[in-house]
């Protein structure tokens, strides 16, 4: 458990949302939510974020652009990118951004959990 750390769900389906949150609060994890890029933006002016969690197809800003930006601002937070259109031209454009991990949609609560247990650890 990484009892303080702090993790930004930026998600416009409100089941993902709910789900990373209901996972990863009882691991002692401390969760915020937003719908979409533009709030989750304004969420990462307020506070430092060890992991954002956020998916790539989103109204106005898709996660690669969300990507992009935060490690641009905030290179020590380190983000894992939620996908339900997975291609190897997006795994390959993910990583060269620098994004930690890529997980397809979707994904197992045990996963989300080992993989937040990994990016928090490194």
């Amino acid at each position: 458990m990484e009892p303080g750390k702090n993790i930004l769900v930026i998600d416009d389906e409100e089941i993902v949302r709910i789900s990373c949150t209901r996972t990863l609060g009882p691991e002692g994890y401390s969760i915020d939510t937003a719908e979409h890029c533009v709030e989750g933006l304004y969420k990462l002016k307020q506070k430092r974020y060890d992991l954002v969690l956020t998916d790539f197809k989103m109204p106005h800003i898709d996660g690669l652009e969300l990507a992009a930006h935060i490690v641009a601002k905030y290179p020590e937070t380190k983000i894992i990118l939620f996908t339900g259109y997975s291609t190897e031209g997006t795994a390959l454009r993910a990583v060269q951004q620098g994004i930690y991990h890529y997980m397809e949609k979707p994904f197992t609560p045990e996963a989300l959990i080992s993989v937040v247990k990994k990016a928090l650890a490194g």
